[in-house]
């Protein structure tokens, strides 16, 4: 059976490690906001988290009143991998540090490379 944690609580857990992150990868977050959602708009179960915007280095000026970039992190996937709630705190900072790198315009070759796809 999926770990079940209910939106409060999983959004709860996405805050406490997006505070846990390192400065120097959260201080250059600029126009960037954080949201959750049950499933991605497919109604899948494969996709963790999405970041949505222009990546820093495909961006030319952003101008004043730009809608901000978002970084989504889909509470059911999560849920439906992970056994007990140490391990969703770990993937929920796996698909945060993803999201990110995406944003900084790292694709997902390089965070293979890395280790973090």
């Amino acid at each position: 059976m999926p770990l079940q944690l209910d939106d409060d609580s999983f959004e709860a857990l996405v805050v406490a490690e997006l505070d846990a992150l390192p400065d120097e990868m959260v201080d250059g977050l600029e126009n960037v906001v954080f949201v959750t959602e049950d499933r991605p708009e497919d109604g899948s179960l494969d996709l963790l988290g999405l970041y949505d915007g222009v990546a820093v280095t495909e961006r030319g000026q952003y101008g004043f009143g730009e809608m901000p970039d978002r970084i989504i992190l889909y509470r059911e996937p999560l849920l439906a991998i992970c056994a007990d709630e140490d391990e969703l705190r770990d993937e929920i900072h796996v698909t945060l540090v993803h999201e990110i790198a995406h944003f900084y315009g790292i694709d997902d070759e390089r965070l293979h490379d890395l280790g973090w796809a």
